[in-house]
């Protein structure tokens, strides 16, 4: 799989001669038309196997090998070069494919009707044969302990299909936000926890949820200890039953962080008790907040590397966003950004004739236009470039996999890259 980023006048019919593809291809893999007009500094998913290198200044087979991860015999073998080649600067590698590595993936899915809408299910449909777990959102909790459910619609019969496990996704979630307040009630009250426990059992046997995923969140500082020992309880419970266990947790950077997204959260805890955790990585740029990358790279890395500290590697999914941001500028507190999938960013970017642009510490795309009433945007999102980076980095820490916030939002190049650099595990 080729990752190739457009240059000023090229067309997808010479992008595809210069990759040996087809138009056809390369616009069904990037869900585009072939008669697209193409976005200066759009990143395009060429899907053929292996890929393709030019050689830079500096250059050897050796450091080309060690870059791919690839032995250096077999890359002068499929080149036809001897190992000690000097290569010239501009000349065309072919990368052959690394080997896929096993990794687990998540998906939130988040019904607002009885029906699924048709973008939620035409997100589903491409999503759906790379998954290892389908979350609807939510199930909240109740002040007498049960559960208010979401619309499911045909969600079982489809994750069925496809050999995914449903995750029954647990929250404090009262009035259309986190609930300190319910959390607390329920965390104060053996009665009531043992009512939830209850209620979870019984309705993930009668709709098929293998997994209890507790996202328990905007707890009180002082009931961290009392949502430890909920977990604690919850797991020995639920195990017993034959259910997964997972949590979602705030993207922390150390135990001492605190904060009323963060403090009662436990990496520790969490790490010895569930079966694998979920962590928010993402959400650094909002849509109430400046105009920023939604997941850049270097904090997400550092919030992953502390939390491989407290928790084992393989019990650990890197939470990364679907979507991306448009803000109008200049940012006033109050104002909401709007949500925009990668490829209505780059719908937007060919509107208003504008180049993306490319943020390499950030890892993150980004661009910015002036509408038809003279106000400036700034957009923010995903590519198939900053997607790469992230799963480079799974891959370097030897996490569990990648859990999606939210289906709903097209981004075609998400899935390819997944069949082109792991095999997804089932449960």
């Amino acid at each position: 799989m080729q990752i190739h980023v457009v240059r000023p006048g090229q067309t997808i019919f010479q992008v595809a001669q210069t990759f040996g593809s087809s138009a056809q291809a390369i616009a069904e893999a990037n869900g585009i038309s072939p008669e697209s007009t193409l976005v200066v500094g759009q990143a395009l998913v060429i899907p053929i196997v292996g890929q393709y290198y030019w050689v830079q200044p500096g250059d050897s087979l050796y450091s080309i090998a060690r870059r791919f991860g690839i032995p250096l015999h077999r890359l002068a073998e499929v080149n036809r070069l001897a190992s000690n080649a000097e290569l010239a600067v501009g000349t065309r590698l072919y990368i052959p494919p690394a080997g896929r590595r096993s990794a687990e993936f998540n998906a939130y899915i988040e019904p607002r009707a009885e029906e699924l809408s048709p973008s939620l299910t035409q997100s589903l449909n491409e999503a759906i044969p790379h998954l290892t777990y389908l979350a609807p959102f939510s199930f909240r909790i109740r002040r007498d302990g049960s559960l208010q459910a979401p619309p499911l619609d045909n969600l079982r019969e489809i994750a069925s299909r496809h050999n995914v496990t449903l995750m029954m996704v647990v929250t404090n979630i009262e009035n259309e936000q986190f609930s300190a307040d319910l959390g607390a009630a329920i965390l104060g009250s053996d009665q009531l926890q043992n009512t939830l426990l209850n209620h979870i059992i019984r309705t993930a046997r009668e709709l098929g949820f293998r997994d209890i995923h507790f996202d328990i969140e905007h707890l009180r500082p002082q009931d961290r200890e009392e949502y430890n020992g909920f977990l604690r309880k919850a797991a020995d419970r639920l195990h017993r039953e034959g259910f997964l266990m997972s949590t979602a947790l705030a993207p922390k950077t150390s135990a001492a962080q605190t904060g009323e997204w963060y403090t009662a959260h436990d990496y520790k805890t969490h790490g010895e008790v569930a079966d694998f955790v979920v962590i928010m990585t993402y959400e650094w740029g909002y849509s109430g907040g400046p105009a920023m990358p939604v997941s850049p790279i270097g904090p997400v890395r550092r919030v992953l590397e502390y939390a491989r500290t407290e928790i084992p590697a393989n019990k650990i999914m890197m939470g990364q966003n679907l979507y991306g941001y448009d803000w109008t500028l200049p940012f006033v507190k109050g104002t909401v950004a709007r949500a925009i999938s990668p490829q209505a960013a780059i719908n937007l970017a060919r509107r208003y004739n504008q180049e993306i642009l490319y943020d390499y510490t950030a890892q993150a795309p980004h661009f910015g236009y002036r509408d038809e009433e003279g106000r400036e945007h700034t957009v923010w999102f995903e590519d198939a470039r900053s997607i790469q980076a992230k799963f480079n980095l799974v891959k370097e820490l030897d996490l569990r996999g990648v859990s999606y916030w939210k289906l709903g939002l097209s981004f075609p190049q998400n899935w390819l890259l997944i069949e082109n650099d792991f095999t997804v595990a089932k449960r």
